[in-house]
């Protein structure tokens, strides 16, 4: 498995820089650390007694990287989740918080796993995460980032000014769509023609 720090690191890559769209109902963002999440772990970045986007701004690609380890990998436990997992779910949780988990929460609960769908890794959502990766840990890997995928789709279905994300403007795979591919078996891809009528009711 990658270590957790080139995990982090590659996750910066895909966020990229300071982006302040005001499509996305995250806000502004930098290295994908969003304004909620600096005003939230009380990073005055700038010492002017406030947390806001002049501190976004300021963070550095260094910082982005432990802010992700340490409170997106560390504290939410994905360390203790199956290793092939990991690297999606860590991604996951970047880009949608808790959100992340409650998908693989409701892939294991379709597995026949009794888990709660609260977004939180616990023992229970520990233990039916590794018993679901046995024989094969790269098929739950899989299946979680089929689940992730369709999670995009819906979110696209139900809000068109996100749309831009899962489509780009020339028809093809937009950037959600494109991620959660990164962590699936290229036999789980969607052909152009199978992307294109899935979102054909997108007009």
């Amino acid at each position: 498995m990658q270590d957790v720090r080139q995990i982090a690191e590659e996750i910066v890559d895909r966020e990229g820089g300071f982006v302040n769209d005001p499509d996305d109902p995250g806000g502004a963002t930098n290295h994908g650390v969003t304004i909620h999440t600096l005003q939230r772990l009380g990073l005055d970045l700038t010492g002017d007694g406030l947390v806001g986007v002049a501190d976004l701004r300021a963070l550095s690609r260094a910082q982005a990287v432990e802010i992700f380890i340490r409170h997106y990998y560390t504290r939410p436990r994905i360390a203790e989740m199956p290793g092939a997992l990991q690297p999606a779910l860590f991604d996951m949780y970047v880009n949608a918080g808790s959100n992340a988990v409650k998908i693989l929460q409701r892939l294991l609960r379709d597995m026949g796993y009794e888990v709660a769908v609260d977004g939180v890794i616990g023992p229970q959502t520990i233990a039916a995460a590794q018993d679901a990766a046995q024989p094969d840990p790269v098929a739950l890997r899989d299946a979680y980032g089929v689940a992730r995928r369709t999670y995009y789709f819906r979110l696209a279905d139900q809000r068109p000014a996100s749309r831009k994300y899962a489509r780009t403007r020339t028809g093809g795979k937009g950037g959600w769509i494109k991620r959660a591919e990164t962590f699936l078996s290229s036999r789980y891809h969607l052909s152009g023609a199978e992307f294109h009528e899935r979102v054909s009711a997108w007009g």
